[in-house]
């Protein structure tokens, strides 16, 4: 070898190194659990069968066949539960322990029911994390929720609050609230677990039983035999109070509401 090439070599590979370094620290979540048909893939891949414990990138795509459950956690403790015929992907995802200001958790929900239970990156700053569905963007703060598409979408919040954007505004939900709504053209609105259709009660039910050691230490859900149906802390599931809703969306404390509309 030549010093010349010799020189070139030395120069070239810190950058590589680095590179490849980076790819890792980037790296999103770890499949902590798979049933059934789970595949993942990234770019114009197909996605292929996965198995437990893989580490997902962002940009990375993952669908769960009939009957099949996957739940993923994510390095700031975000997990996501993802039920069965559903097409997800990590758009967007960086995290750093000590707070660089460039954390950020961006995911998108194409088909099938999923829950999110928020980490660090939610609690540090809720504009950081975003779910994204065909009907609109969900944004959250120290949040546990619920999401199906059926056109409409579902959505159902175990603790915390959500604030649902469309074209026409953002309508906050609150603990123990369900709601849906139709597409981006339109504000969603709250409605009582019982005018949730037959599968999406179903998924909801079977999201909402994950326990929190199944979950790796996430927050726990309601009992499967809840069906989804998951009360309001000290209420019965009907709105309990726009305000509070708003006020836990917006960084304030605990509490449930729901129907908080601000438009655009």
């Amino acid at each position: 070898m030549t010093p010349r090439r010799f020189l070139r070599l030395l120069s070239w590979t810190p950058l590589a190194f680095t590179s490849a370094f980076a790819s890792v620290a980037y790296a999103a979540a770890v499949l902590q659990s798979a049933k059934g048909d789970v595949r993942a893939g990234a770019g114009s891949v197909l996605p292929q069968p996965v198995e437990q414990n893989a580490r997902l990138l962002s940009g990375t795509r993952v669908t769960t066949g009939a009957g099949a459950q996957a739940i993923l956690r994510f390095d700031d403790g975000q997990h996501v539960i993802l039920s069965q015929n559903t097409d997800f992907r990590i758009v967007d995802y960086r995290y750093s322990e000590g707070g660089s200001g460039n954390d950020r958790s961006v995911l998108d929900m194409l088909r099938g029911a999923l829950r999110v239970m928020t980490g660090q990156i939610g609690q540090r700053n809720a504009a950081a994390f975003a779910l994204r569905l065909p009907q609109g963007t969900i944004n959250i703060r120290g949040t546990d929720f619920m999401v199906a598409i059926v056109n409409p979408a579902f959505m159902g919040v175990l603790d915390g609050a959500i604030g649902f954007n469309t074209d026409l505004g953002t309508v906050a939900f609150g603990t123990g609230i369900y709601g849906s709504v139709a597409s981006k053209t339109a504000l969603p609105v709250s409605i009582p677990v019982s005018a949730l259709p037959a599968e999406v009660a179903s998924a909801f039910g079977n999201l909402s039983a994950v326990t929190q050691t199944a979950a790796g230490g996430a927050a726990t859900g309601a009992t499967a035999a809840e069906a989804g149906a998951v009360p309001a802390k000290g209420g019965s599931g009907a709105a309990l109070g726009a305000a509070a809703a708003a006020a836990l969306l917006l960084g304030g404390g605990g509490g449930g509401g729901g129907g908080t509309t601000t438009n655009h």
